[in-house]
């Protein structure tokens, strides 16, 4: 089965700080299921472990098989939820310790932030390969710098894996996004308001 096939073009992002309550997290995690998305990541930066399992396990009894679940940064709690896969950062674990951990059936990705970045990237046991900003965003204190669609271009020039573009991305300039090579697109803050109209809005846009 292809990248299209099990992700599709729309990766939305859950993160907590978008969020007045878990309450709202969980609400807006079943509208994305709901809307047909076939994946989403759960990033909580703030909390600490055991919240941070907690909120997921009620996640995962939420939208159940309907999508998979990626755990941001920790793949020791991606295990302990039960969740399909783990995103790391630049700053977390290496690739090959959080396969080590998550085991060979589980998805992987990295993020990347520079061509230096990306071609590391390619040569670890990740799944897929995030590369942004894209655009600017807010959904970061301290974001890396922006790397526009060229960026996206380089990158794809730089790996076969599946390529997953972030950073500022709306429903307004996703299909350029898409058109330099990226194979989906992480959203957060467009789809923090009505998150099941307006996924369904991206992914008619992405077909």
């Amino acid at each position: 089965m292809d990248w299209r096939d099990q992700v599709g073009r729309l990766y939305p992002i859950v993160d907590a700080s978008c969020f007045s309550s878990p309450q709202l997290l969980f609400d807006a995690a079943e509208e994305l299921a709901n809307a047909g998305v076939a994946i989403i990541q759960y990033r909580n930066k703030s909390a600490d472990a055991r919240t941070i399992l907690s909120q997921a396990r009620k996640l995962k009894s939420r939208i159940g098989p309907r999508a998979k679940l990626i755990m941001n940064d920790r793949a020791d709690l991606c295990l302990a939820a039960d969740f399909d896969g783990v995103h790391l950062g630049q700053d977390d674990l290496s690739p090959e310790r959080a396969r080590r951990i998550i085991g060979p059936n589980r998805l992987l990705g990295v993020s990347t932030h520079n061509p230096e970045q990306v071609a590391e990237a390619d040569r670890t046991p990740t799944d897929y390969i995030a590369i942004g900003p894209v655009f600017a965003t807010g959904s970061k204190l301290n974001p890396d710098p922006v790397i526009g669609i060229a960026g996206v271009r380089r990158a794809r020039e730089l790996t076969h894996k599946p390529l997953v573009a972030i950073g500022g991305i709306t429903r307004q300039n996703c299909s350029s996004v898409i058109a330099a090579g990226a194979d989906s697109i992480a959203v957060i803050s467009d789809l923090v308001r009505d998150p099941r109209k307006s996924a369904e809005e991206f992914l008619r846009i992405l077909g």
